[in-house]
């Protein structure tokens, strides 16, 4: 599956939404006239006309509108590359536009270009909405200066030489998790990994990042302060504005993991103070510590808390479900002696974040994949280079073409890698290692009327099973 990039072009052109009165229509028409015309030729001027793409996308982003809201946007991006084939070339098309500002690029040399040590394309404004009104952090800011000064105060903690003091705590985690698993299994006949994977790393990361645990797997649910429902600001928005449960209980969620993350931070300096000698480490231990000459203030702190739960849980999460998934319903894979070339097989194919990472094209333009960008464009960029994509071969990581290793990105690339990347593999090695050495004969179940439906892909952001679950026996 390729993994794609998208390109925006910031519009500064808004149609206001009409104030005058029914009776007054027809004038009100009349006098919209010139913006309406202005909006046509706009669409026939568009400066990525020439691009190839759907005819409507030149003029509307209505369509992968509608592919977002179904959790299909990556796939449809996916197809509208292979119906804009490269027919000399016998390629995918390099470049295509889904909508009147934004491009998708699938080309491995684009892609370096693109998230290069000293790229010039920033983030776009897209970022913000993965995080509340008026909160910033390292994964939010279009700044580089501000990304680079967070990135060298939280990435040591997260080295793989500082994660090893913490390993004995996420192994204690994951042993519950089995155990917890063991347990669902006997009673019911059958256990959601899903569920479980979610349950443990959220805990895994609440308990590294605060010292403490919100205790999810004793308690078998999820907290209120779920990480899937403190992620997206729109949905925040709705929920100050809409009397409806789902949002409401987003709301007071996020308001809730807000005050968890001040009060946990609070607490460590207390104990800190009190008994410097036993006092645990976490990953923000050396920030907290430094106070003000550390560089964060506390509500920083907090912030920076709140994307570490967001981007380091669900993701880990939906990564073992589906490496599980896919070694069920293999039974050669599970025979094989690797550990490695599964997980970075399953990153591959069921990526926790199919969705492309999108930047904007410096003011100048730029040409990539033999093509002219211009300046604003939002684009997102990816890459198809391995031989049948789509099926579940862990051996075609045992030798690795250099192509391969360039076109696989799962982490990021270089000074954009997530600052998780460590922790993450830890956790899927660990966790992976250890629950087919407790369960030797899983197996995908029927339970509940499951099926393979339910395993079909959604991704918003973060991807997750169709049916939110996913069954299986031992």
């Amino acid at each position: 599956m390729s993994r794609l990039t998208p390109l925006h072009r910031e519009s500064s052109y808004q149609m206001e939404p009409p104030s005058r009165p029914l009776h007054d229509a027809p004038v009100a028409a009349i006098l919209r006239a010139p913006e309406l015309k202005k909006y046509f030729y706009e669409g026939l001027i568009n400066p990525l006309s020439h691009i190839p793409g759907p005819y409507l996308s030149q003029w509307t982003s209505l369509k992968v509108s509608y592919y977002w809201l179904a959790g299909k946007r990556a796939t449809y991006v996916d197809k509208l590359h292979k119906q804009y084939v490269q027919h000399q070339r016998k390629t995918l098309g390099p470049v295509v536009r889904v909508s009147p500002n934004e491009v998708s690029i699938c080309d491995i040399r684009a892609a370096r270009e693109i998230y290069n040590t000293s790229s010039r394309f920033y983030k776009s404004n897209w970022y913000r909405l993965l995080v509340p009104p008026l909160l910033e952090n390292i994964i939010s800011t279009p700044h580089p200066l501000i990304r680079s000064s967070r990135r060298r105060l939280l990435a040591p903690p997260l080295s793989d030489s500082s994660l090893t003091r913490l390993e004995p705590r996420i192994r204690e985690m994951i042993y519950l998790t089995l155990v917890k698993m063991s347990h669902e299994l006997k009673v019911k006949g059958s256990l959601d990994v899903f569920k479980w994977w979610l349950f443990m790393t959220t805990d895994i990361i609440g308990e590294l990042s605060f010292g403490e645990s919100f205790r999810i797997i004793d308690l078998e649910q999820l907290s209120t302060i779920s990480p899937t429902r403190t992620t997206f600001s729109f949905l925040m928005k709705a929920g100050a504005m809409l009397p409806l449960p789902t949002f409401t209980k987003m709301v007071q969620a996020s308001y809730r993991l807000n005050d968890y993350a001040r009060q946990s931070v609070a607490r460590h300096k207390a104990f800190t103070t009190k008994d410097p000698l036993n006092a645990k480490h976490t990953l923000f231990t050396k920030v907290i510590d430094a106070g003000d000459k550390g560089g964060l203030s506390e509500q920083e702190i907090c912030n920076e808390a709140r994307g570490f739960i967001g981007a380091g849980s669900e993701t880990t999460a939906v990564t073992l479900t589906y490496l599980v998934y896919a070694v069920c319903r293999d039974c050669h894979t599970r025979s094989l002696p690797y550990l490695n070339q599964v997980i970075k097989e399953t990153l591959q194919l069921y990526a926790a974040i199919p969705e492309a990472l999108p930047r904007t094209v410096p003011e100048d333009g730029i040409h990539l994949a033999e093509f002219n960008i211009p300046g604003g464009t939002t684009y997102a960029s990816g890459s198809e280079i391995l031989p049948n994509p789509l099926d579940f071969y862990p051996e075609r990581w045992t030798s690795p073409t250099k192509e391969m290793e360039d076109a696989s990105l799962p982490f990021g690339d270089r000074s954009r890698t997530s600052l998780k990347i460590h922790l993450a593999r830890m956790e899927l090695q660990l966790a992976t290692a250890l629950f087919f050495r407790a369960f030797l004969e899983v197996r995908m179940s029927s339970h509940e009327g499951i099926c393979n439906d339910d395993m079909e892909l959604r991704s918003f952001f973060l991807a997750a099973p169709k049916g939110h679950r996913c069954l299986v026996k031992a």
